[in-house]
């Protein structure tokens, strides 16, 4: 579908301008990648298709380009493990183990099931599994378990081997446990050793973790352990073996995350650099960089100017650049000279996108939009440097209004429209977003801010935040939008702020404890940090690094909550909630709104059913974003182009 329409120009208000870019483009051509794996010449990942209310459904490609789904309705291949999940497939000789969403059990689907029915491989208990291994010499898949069976108590997680030819009724074996969290196991070429990494509250993967390495004894029992790398101030990320059984990983023990080996009992660096092999652990299964064969590797980093593709020839660590037309890369896998990889460029949405490296020939196997916009309704991404407190710098992306049939009044400036990314440690890219666009082609400007504890500019950058979350990641926020606002790119009377999760908490603090937005809307967010005490295990201490530890910090706890300072609030704000989520419970929201009703503020609350953290389904997303634009076009006062559903905005 190519979207172009060719209008003579007219003259309309920001806010107000016609778009081709519309919520129903955006939820009913788009899908969601997520875990890619290589197998021979097939090529395996997951849609998460919005029109099949967020499903996940793992596709498989064939070299002659043939594409099937593999799990059949109503399976949702999605594990929940840290909620989070990720890891959620693996596969062998053809055979794919999957975790179900709605059981959390682990399925089976081969040839040799012949009526195309899955088979649960795992019991019929509460137990959650991720990060699946294939071991072939002991037919058992090595994984994640989390142990919900006892709700008098937090979740257990452990490393287990489970069958691979059972029928759900044999139990599984504990390979380690004892520790909080454990991640990414992998095992030698030789099947004789196995690797994992594994942390303890109050540490998050990025603060700190351990990799360890286990001899296995004749029963695939862990018969001696050592500590390779990691503590408790030092993250690693990503360990995986070389084809000829050197186990390699990236760390940050340099202030960046950077690869090395583990050789001769000792670490040796691979190629030393100010530039970022890893990111912040949320799910499982992440990949930066693959083994085309045992001397060279496939690699994907950041830096300060931006994302590189590389090669690196593991016996003289140089590292040789790799021209592609994109700026933003996940998912890195290699089988031989093929590299498949999920890629996105500031004009181009993602993609999973096959690069032969014999002939340095791209391919696009799938894209998440079937979409083209024309170029001239695309805004491209400007990278900033901006000043902010303490006489340091943070960045952002900045995108001006852009439209082929629309210019505004002259004289007139643009709303401008703030973006808080979630995590807080996650980071905004340049790559193509649809939403975005949204807003840009309607004649918003639109500030997407990389704030202190983002990740992609180190671990010191990354440690700004410790201690001080709703502190300077909401002054980098605010000092983003002046910056913009002094450059004459935008109207200073009309900035709102917008974020989801952690996002949603920055958005909020913004509101309550600055005076420089005059609306907001929280995807999601957090508003109580003391409520936010009861959630699941994998962040319910997060807190500990990002405010202080309990309870000796009680009180600033206080002091960062937005529910304790709405006599601090002057502006209008729209919250939008799942009512299934588990990571920020619903009460958060909704002791916001009625917060914000006492004190007769403008306020708007859009609540849905079904929906946990972050919206899935087609129509959610599409009332999410018409509800948002129907919000500031009320605030701001401008008429919208096209009538959408309203929202009730009480107190207006």
């Amino acid at each position: 579908m190519n979207v172009t329409d060719i209008h003579p120009l007219q003259t309309a208000p920001y806010g107000s301008w016609k778009s081709p870019i519309t919520p129903d483009l955006i939820v009913s051509e788009s899908i969601r990648f997520g875990l890619v794996a290589l197998e021979g010449s097939d090529t395996y990942w997951i849609e998460s298709r919005p029109s099949e209310g967020g499903r996940n459904v793992i596709v498989r490609r064939t070299a002659d380009g043939k594409v099937a789904d593999i799990n059949p309705l109503p399976f949702n291949a999605r594990s929940r493990v840290h909620e989070y999940g990720g890891g959620d497939y693996v596969v062998s000789e053809g055979t794919v183990f999957f975790a179900n969403f709605t059981d959390h059990r682990l399925y089976r689907l081969g040839a040799e099931e012949s009526d195309g029915k899955p088979v649960a491989i795992t019991p019929a208990a509460n137990m959650r599994y991720a990060d699946a291994i294939v071991d072939r010499q002991r037919r058992r898949l090595i994984c994640i378990c989390e142990d919900h069976t006892n709700t008098e108590r937090e979740a257990v997680n452990m490393l287990v081997s489970v069958p691979m030819d059972g029928d759900g009724s044999a139990g599984i074996s504990i390979l380690a446990a004892g520790n909080d969290f454990y991640s990414s196991p992998c095992l030698s070429p030789d099947g004789t050793h196995l690797a994992w990494l594994t942390w303890n509250h109050p540490n998050m993967p990025w603060d700190g973790c351990e990799l360890w390495l286990g001899a296995l004894d004749d029963h695939g029992f862990i018969s001696h352990a050592e500590l390779v790398a990691g503590g408790p101030e030092e993250s690693i990320f990503q360990p995986q073996w070389s084809p000829d059984g050197v186990l390699y990983f990236v760390s940050d023990r340099t202030g960046w995350w950077n690869l090395y080996r583990w050789k001769g009992g000792e670490t040796v660096p691979l190629n030393q650099r100010e530039a970022e092999f890893g990111q912040p652990q949320w799910v499982f299964g992440m990949s930066q960089y693959a083994f085309v064969d045992s001397q060279r590797l496939i690699t994907w980093y950041t830096d300060l100017q931006g994302g590189h593709l590389a090669s690196i020839d593991t016996v003289t660590g140089i590292l040789t650049p790799i021209e592609i037309p994109y700026t933003s890369v996940s998912d890195v896998r290699a089988s031989g000279e093929r590299v498949v990889l999920l890629a996105a460029s500031p004009t181009e949405s993602r993609a999973l996108v096959q690069l032969d490296l014999a002939s340095s020939r791209f391919e696009i196997l799938r894209r998440s939009s079937n979409v083209s916009l024309d170029p001239a309704y695309v805004s491209v991404a400007q990278s900033l440097e901006f000043p902010t407190e303490h006489e340091l710098t943070a960045y952002a992306y900045f995108y001006e209004p852009r439209n082929a049939d629309f210019r505004a009044p002259a004289g007139e400036l643009p709303p401008l429209l703030v973006i808080s990314h979630g995590g807080p440690t996650a980071s905004a890219t340049t790559s193509l977003s649809m939403e975005i666009q949204f807003w840009t082609s309607r004649g918003f400007a639109v500030l997407d801010v990389n704030y202190g504890g983002s990740s992609g500019y180190g671990r010191a950058y990354r440690e700004r935040l410790k201690g001080q979350w709703g502190v300077v990641d909401v002054d980098d926020c605010v000092n983003g939008a002046r910056y913009v606002v002094a450059r004459g790119l935008a109207d200073g009377n009309r900035m709102a702020i917008r974020g989801g999760s952690a996002g949603g908490y920055t958005t909020l603090c913004a509101l309550t404890f600055r005076d420089a937005f005059k609306a907001g809307a929280s995807h999601f967010g957090v508003s109580d940090l003391i409520m936010f005490e009861d959630t699941h295990k994998f962040e319910s201490r997060y807190l500990y690094s990002l405010i202080g530890p309990l309870p000796e910090k009680r009180d600033l706890y206080y002091q960062r909550s937005a529910i304790n300072y709405t006599d601090q609030l002057s502006c209008p704000i729209i919250f939008f909630q799942g009512l299934d989520d588990k990571i920020v419970p619903p009460n958060q929201a909704e002791t916001m709104v009625q917060a914000l009703r006492a004190k007769k503020l403008p306020v708007a609350y859009v609540a849905f059913e079904g929906e946990q953290h972050g919206f899935r389904r087609a129509e959610n997303i599409k009332r999410t974003l018409e509800a948002e634009l129907y919000f500031y076009s009320k605030v701001f006062k401008f008429d919208l182009a096209e009538p959408v559903e309203p929202v009730e905005i009480e107190n207006l």
